[in-house]
């Protein structure tokens, strides 16, 4: 039986790059990310209901995010419908890959984790964190987001005190070694317990 281990992290925290890291341990990685990149692709699972409520945002074959976002802009309503479609085929995918998978440790790269209550169904949660200064920094060195956009985001994620609160464990991920260590030691402490061996 795998160990269902749960990855989440405010926007800048490093939660990617700390993922690959349990990869490099032997985990299997399922991200909710790529998920959805997966049903918004050519032919996706997401393409054709989507395109029933909203045909233009479907282009190709896929789904257009661009369009996708202006029609949630423009319509209060519009994010439920699509969250409606979106989270049981992302679902539909993460079983797929529980099911699927053979490692031992399964890793769960979900960003909003906690405030989906998604971490109800995991064995145990991660959270990966930075001071808030060095976040800021992170985000805004990527050229992809104004200020405006980076404190919009973070106002609607859950504290990051709150997710380290809730966690079973905190990966600081200030340097590369110190999150790399970090994962070696959650990885050996569950490898350790008796129901897992």
């Amino acid at each position: 039986m795998s160990f269902l281990l749960g990855l989440t992290g405010s926007i800048g925290m490093g939660k990617s790059t700390t993922a690959q890291l349990f990869v490099d341990q032997g985990c299997a990685l399922w991200d909710a990310d790529a998920a959805v990149h997966r049903i918004y692709a050519e032919n996706g699972a997401a393409v054709a209901p989507l395109g029933r409520i909203f045909p233009q945002a479907t282009r190709t074959g896929a789904v257009d995010r661009a369009v996708l976002k202006e029609i949630i802009a423009n319509d209060p309503g519009a994010l439920k419908q699509i969250e409606a479609v979106v989270h049981p085929l992302v679902a539909e995918d993460r079983n797929r890959f529980r099911a699927e998978a053979r490692a031992d440790i399964l890793v769960f790269d979900i960003p909003l984790l906690f405030e989906t209550g998604g971490d109800a169904a995991m064995d145990a949660v991660a959270c990966v964190s930075v001071p808030p200064e060095t976040q800021q920094a992170r985000v805004l060195a990527r050229g992809t987001m104004t200020q405006a956009q980076f404190e919009m985001i973070r106002a609607k994620q859950m504290p990051d005190a709150e997710k380290r609160a809730r966690a079973d464990y905190v990966i600081v991920t200030d340097t590369m070694e110190h999150a790399r260590q970090q994962v070696r030691d959650i990885v050996d402490q569950i490898r350790r317990q008796p129901d897992h061996a």
